[in-house]
C-alpha cells in the first residue's frame, strides 16, 4: 500500500531527512486518526470531531461559551453548529443562553453526555494503548520528548 512516505522511498538514507521525517509523521497520524475514526463510528455511532467536542465539554464543568469552544477545535462557529445540533438532539450537550446577554451562548454536557462519554474514552484509551504497545514506555517518553522538542522548533521558525 502507498502512503505519503513513497515520495522519499527511492532516497538514500538520511537524504532530505527533514521531508522524510514530516512524512512519517504524517502518515503515522493519518493512520492513528483513522482507526480512532472507524472504531467511533463501529462502536459509538460518533465521529471524531463530535468526540473532541465531548471531550472539551468534559473538562468544563459549567460548560463553555460556544465561541471558546470553536477557538479550542480550531474550527469555525459554521462548523461548530452541526455538531452542536446533532449532539444536542442526541441529548449528550445542551445549549443555554446567557441570560443577561442573549448573544452568548453556552454549551454544557448532560448527564447521558457524561455517562456516554466515559465509555467512549475508556474504549479510546485502550485504542490508544493498543496501537502504541509496540513501544516500550521508555521508547514512549522519548518519543514525546523529541516531539515536544520538534513542536519548540516549529512554533520558534513560524515566528521568524
Amino acid at each position: 500500500m502507498e502512503d505519503a512516505e513513497a515520495i522519499v522511498r527511492h532516497e538514500p538514507e538520511g537524504r532530505k531527512a527533514e521531508l522524510r521525517l514530516w512524512l512519517r509523521l504524517l502518515t503515522t497520524t493519518n493512520l492513528v486518526s483513522s482507526e480512532i475514526r472507524r472504531r467511533l463510528r463501529a462502536e459509538f455511532n460518533v465521529t471524531l470531531p463530535q468526540f473532541d467536542l465531548l471531550s472539551q465539554l468534559e473538562r468544563e464543568a459549567g460548560g463553555l461559551r460556544l465561541s471558546d469552544l470553536s477557538k479550542r477545535m480550531m474550527v469555525t462557529p459554521g462548523n461548530l453548529t452541526g455538531l452542536v445540533d446533532r449532539l444536542v438532539a442526541e441529548g449528550q450537550i445542551a445549549r443555554e443562553q446567557m441570560p443577561d446577554d442573549r448573544r452568548v451562548v453556552m454549551v454544557r454536557m448532560t448527564e447521558q453526555g457524561h455517562r456516554e462519554f466515559s465509555h467512549m474514552a475508556a474504549a479510546h484509551q485502550k485504542w490508544i494503548s493498543a496501537m502504541f504497545s509496540g513501544l516500550e514506555q521508555h521508547d514512549q517518553m522519548l518519543l514525546t520528548q523529541e516531539l515536544a522538542t520538534l513542536k519548540k522548533s516549529i512554533g520558534d521558525a513560524s515566528t521568524r
